[in-house]
């Protein structure tokens, strides 16, 4: 029924758990709050937002670069190219897609907003490690198991404990509708 399909939802949502980069929880409303802070700060500053994530995950990043842009007015941008995709692919290996991009474009207090499901894809995680070995600010949203990969890798870190795609990427888009919605020009 769909209702109960609703009511998923509903239970992955008010479950979402945020944390900081050393693995210590933060209330929701206080990791909201945070990120917002870094953002404005991101825009005022003239830095950039860069937006990873493989398959639903890479919709979600490319929808999010447009609403930041054009909603919110921030310098944002997905790394979704396919002829960039493949041609780093082809040169570094599929776990280099993001990272070896990101070593060329993001600059210190950019920020990065990582996207996974899984939370366990090399190419997310070495995407992160890339931007916080530059000196960026690292968002991650991920799902499935607590002991994800990507789930350590941000300053601020959001999970949703759930092992069914379609609830944790429809999670992930409204949490960064969410972040969008708040900062969008009023």
């Amino acid at each position: 029924m769909f209702s109960q399909y609703l009511n998923s939802f509903e239970k992955v949502l008010s479950e979402t758990k945020s944390t900081l980069k050393d693995g210590v929880g933060i209330g929701l409303d206080d990791c909201f709050l945070k990120v917002n802070e870094i953002l404005k700060e991101t825009k005022l500053t003239g830095n950039r937002i860069y937006l990873v994530g493989n398959g639903g995950s890479s919709g979600i990043v490319s929808h999010a670069a447009v609403d930041f842009l054009n909603a919110c007015g921030f310098k944002a941008h997905a790394i979704t190219d396919n002829s960039l995709l493949t041609c780093i692919a082809n040169d570094y290996g599929y776990e280099n897609v993001f990272s070896q991009p990101l070593d060329t474009l993001i600059d210190e207090n950019d920020v990065l907003i990582a996207v996974s499901s899984s939370g366990n894809s090399m190419n997310i995680v070495n995407a992160c490690q890339k931007a916080k070995e530059k000196g960026a600010i690292v968002l991650s949203f991920s799902g499935f198991k607590s002991d994800n990969k990507l789930r350590t890798q941000g300053d601020y870190n959001f999970w949703l404990n759930d092992m069914h795609y379609g609830r944790v990427e429809i999670g992930h888009s409204l949490l960064i509708h969410y972040i969008t919605d708040n900062l969008g020009k009023k």
